[in-house]
């Protein structure tokens, strides 16, 4: 009789969808890159509205207005990239990078935010991404720049 022997969990397949597109550093390319990746989550298979497509909605909204306000270098773009990642054995993850060409000007790391005063009008975007994602950190770019991204696990 044949006996089924499952294979260990390091040589499970792992399946990686990945979204790439640059946008124009404006407020414009930035409200356009919320929307394709919530249209693209539709697409990889979570609906409009349910929890993970609202949360990646404001996590891409809130970084991309940071690389439009903060990081823009006129004539340069942003990038979003969207990988999300599986295998049959364990839930995955979904991970949310956006980067801009300007060096200079850092946010600060996860363990260095500190809440705006009552009154500020700002400063609260990376909060919200602190708080709906389950790790965040700031890297440079290869090239010249710097990369946000955060991570969700599904």
């Amino acid at each position: 009789m044949p006996v089924h022997v499952s294979p260990p969990a390091e040589h499970l397949a792992v399946t990686v969808r990945v979204f790439t597109q640059r946008f124009s550093a404006t407020r414009r390319g930035a409200r356009l890159a919320r929307r394709l990746a919530v249209q693209q989550l539709d697409a990889w298979g979570f609906p409009y509205g349910c929890g993970l497509s609202d949360a990646v909605g404001l996590i891409v909204g809130e970084l991309a207005a940071n690389a439009v306000t903060h990081g823009r270098v006129p004539g340069r773009d942003f990038e979003l990239r969207l990988a999300l990642r599986s295998n049959a054995s364990r839930p995955g993850a979904l991970h949310i990078e956006v980067a801009d060409t300007r060096t200079e000007r850092r946010p600060p790391c996860p363990d260095e935010l500190t809440p705006p005063s009552d009154d500020s009008e700002t400063g609260r975007g990376l909060l919200l991404v602190a708080a709906l994602a389950a790790r965040w950190e700031v890297r440079d770019r290869d090239a010249v720049g710097k990369v946000v991204r955060a991570e969700l696990d599904l």
